[in-house]
């Protein structure tokens, strides 16, 4: 037997927003970073998605969303020259944002319609990113409006 451990959410499932569910920050590179170094931040911060922003504006300070490199771009990139490739280059999965005040509902519906796990959060009312919802967050907030279960490895 093994215990699940599911955060709690603020307020009832139905009621809870993207914010309520979501990581904060935002994990991500430059488009000109090598894929070694994107494998590597993956691995280092358990995650499944890099972010990869560019600077539109040398006197501009905040990044634009540019991209998402997913596990399943690395993985798809292995077959070829891993020292030559980029995160501007591999990102093929679809950048798809949702605002913080969002329901985890429309979340999980832009997943389903783009066929990706992560959504950049963005501040409402803007596009500065602020967080990422990922198909597990959203499971993790099913599950907290289950209570405590107990739940059984499979065999």
């Amino acid at each position: 037997m093994v215990n699940a451990d599911c955060r709690e959410l603020p307020v009832a499932f139905e009621a809870a927003t993207v914010e309520d569910a979501m990581s904060h920050g935002v994990i991500s590179c430059s488009p000109e970073t090598p894929l070694r170094v994107v494998a590597r931040m993956m691995a280092t911060y358990g995650v499944h998605a890099i972010f990869v922003f560019e600077h539109t504006d040398e006197d501009d300070e905040a990044p634009q969303l540019w991209a998402v490199v997913s596990d399943l771009d690395l993985v798809a990139a292995t077959q070829l020259d891993l020292d030559k490739l980029t995160a501007g280059a591999t990102a093929v999965t679809p950048l798809v944002s949702v605002p913080a005040d969002s329901s985890i509902a429309e979340a999980g519906s832009r997943m389903a319609q783009y066929g990706i796990a992560h959504l950049a959060v963005t501040e409402p009312g803007s596009l500065r990113p602020i967080g990422v919802i990922s198909t597990l967050d959203i499971a993790r907030a099913v599950a907290a409006g289950l209570g405590p279960r107990e739940t059984f490895a499979s065999a």
